[in-house]
């Protein structure tokens, strides 16, 4: 089972920013693709933005235009979040798609504890 650790959510006003980090742990040969969910009280998780080992990357219409996501490391994933809105208040699930371990076992998706982002009037 991999370890995904979130860190950078926290409390700012609407219009500020925030950075989200996530490190996969374990002896990891690849990691196809990583990403971010939320999920706010009353509504359904979403797919938030999602990047690929070859740099594709996806967002929800949402945060288009002021997200961007970015793997510094195979290992490794940022959101960068800007004009950030009230709407945008949830927990952030890390997530990790197609990782395979230097032993040969796959596991097809894994996610994070979550780190909460609130944004203020």
């Amino acid at each position: 089972q991999v370890q995904l650790v979130e860190s950078g959510g926290g409390l700012v006003q609407a219009g500020g920013s925030l950075r989200l980090s996530c490190a996969a742990s374990g002896s990891i040969f690849s990691i196809n693709a990583m990403g971010w969910y939320r999920q706010a009280p009353g509504k359904q998780r979403e797919l938030v933005a999602r990047i690929t080992s070859g740099g594709g990357t996806n967002y929800a219409d949402s945060v288009k235009g002021r997200f961007a996501i970015s793997r510094d490391t195979k290992n490794t994933v940022n959101l960068q979040m800007n004009s950030l809105k009230p709407e945008d208040t949830a927990v952030y699930y890390c997530y990790a798609e197609g990782v395979t371990y230097v032993s040969g076992t796959y596991l097809p998706n894994s996610w994070g504890q979550g780190t909460q982002v609130t944004v203020s009037s």
